[in-house]
């Protein structure tokens, strides 16, 4: 059965309003998902994030695989059960995370042998065994294993990234399929508890899903061919991959609208670790439906925050006795109650509590451009079309 994905309208931009039904949440599309690496958004309680309206957050195959294991996951009822988070959740494949750690690992058609970061203990990533591990972990929405293409890269070596994408694409979903019902969480009593729902209320259908992702480097023909192929597998969304990796901005817009037009209609179209404000709302209202990006927690924990009136560097001199909020156009819970010589002085001293701050107001503010975006595509559905003179 294929994910239940409602298209509600389209603008004449392309950008598209859906429902993507998951068994724990239906999300509204366009979306953006916070990134909780290691099980949690990092300095944001999980409480706030529902208070934020997060409808959908990450997972990350790769650090929740080394610790704490994700049979020790398995065991606990599932990731959702163990980070008490009741809403959807993706995992990606681990693949970029491999990428990263270019001086420590070995590729080969096989899969990749690499050296933990921890403590430098050899392990050895499949498409069989990603997949066994994000089943394991329980996600609504797991990625299918890839070879992240680096940034430059030349055509020899973009064409050697798709061959090896497209065979473990296909090795991923084979697996996927041949055993995505072993996931023991699904049927385990235990995540009923902590009211997190019984995940099969109101979903008719099993219990996870995956998506490909297209790769090919900076090549328009190569990305073209990656997406033909991966369509003709028949996945359940589809991710285009390998961007925010040091190429110019105008490359990645220049991929994104390759891609797009070749991706169908009634299917989610992700768009992996994307990108500034800007830019997930160019993205959004072109027809991109989920985003995902480090960027707004990351650049909050150095003192950085994005407000209506462009990037504001927390730490500089000129905010020591600035009364104001954050953002005078953000009605979030940091913008009502905290100032600006306030959040100044928690960053001059250290204090965690600054960056936890900082994070929640970076994400009501992605998040709002999310719902501004959504709102925008259904006031355009509603308008009522002009009578011809």
């Amino acid at each position: 059965m294929s994910l239940t994905f409602n298209l509600l309208n389209t603008s004449d931009g392309g950008g598209r309003r859906a429902q993507m039904h998951l068994p724990h949440q239906t999300v509204e599309t366009p979306v953006f998902m916070p990134v909780g690496t290691a099980g949690t958004v990092k300095a944001v309680p999980q409480e706030i994030l529902e208070q934020l309206d997060a409808q959908i957050i990450l997972g990350n195959t790769y650090h929740l695989y080394l610790r704490p294991g994700h049979e020790a996951i398995r065991r606990m009822g599932g990731l959702h059960r163990f980070i008490s988070w009741p809403r959807a959740m993706l995992t990606d494949s681990g693949g970029f995370q491999v990428y990263s750690l270019a001086h420590l690992r070995k590729v080969t058609d096989e899969g990749v042998r690499f050296r933990s970061h921890l403590d430098g203990s050899s392990h050895f990533f499949t498409p069989e065994h990603s997949m066994d591990v994000q089943i394991a972990l329980g996600a609504d929405i797991c990625m299918a294993f890839d070879e992240c293409t680096e940034y430059p890269a030349d055509r020899t070596r973009a064409e050697e990234s798709l061959r090896l994408t497209m065979s473990w694409a296909r090795r991923s979903l084979e697996h996927f399929r041949a055993h995505q019902d072993e996931v023991s969480w699904f049927n385990d009593p235990r995540s009923q508890t902590r009211d997190l729902g019984h995940p099969r209320d109101g979903f008719d259908g099993h219990p996870q899903k995956l998506f490909g992702i297209v790769q090919g480097g900076m090549y328009h023909d190569l990305r073209r061919e990656s997406a033909e192929r991966l369509v003709e597998m028949n996945f359940d969304g589809y991710a285009i991959g390998g961007l925010s990796v040091g190429e110019p901005r105008e490359l990645t817009l220049e991929v994104i609208r390759e891609v797009l037009p070749l991706l169908p209609k009634d299917k989610p179209r992700y768009v992996m670790g994307v990108g500034y404000p800007d830019e997930i709302e160019m993205y959004a209202r072109m027809g991109v439906d989920m985003m995902d990006c480090v960027i707004p927690t990351r650049a909050a924990r150095h003192g950085l925050l994005f407000t209506s009136e462009g990037r504001v560097n927390i730490k500089n001199k000129q905010y020591a006795e600035d009364q104001g909020p954050a953002d005078p156009a953000c009605d979030c819970m940091v913008c009502r109650r905290y100032s600006r010589a306030y959040l100044r002085h928690l960053m001059q001293c250290k204090e965690p509590l600054g960056g936890t701050l900082n994070s929640i107001h970076n994400l009501a503010y992605y998040l709002g451009i999310m719902q501004r975006v959504r709102a925008d595509l259904a006031a355009s559905a509603e308008a009522p079309v002009p009578a011809r003179p």
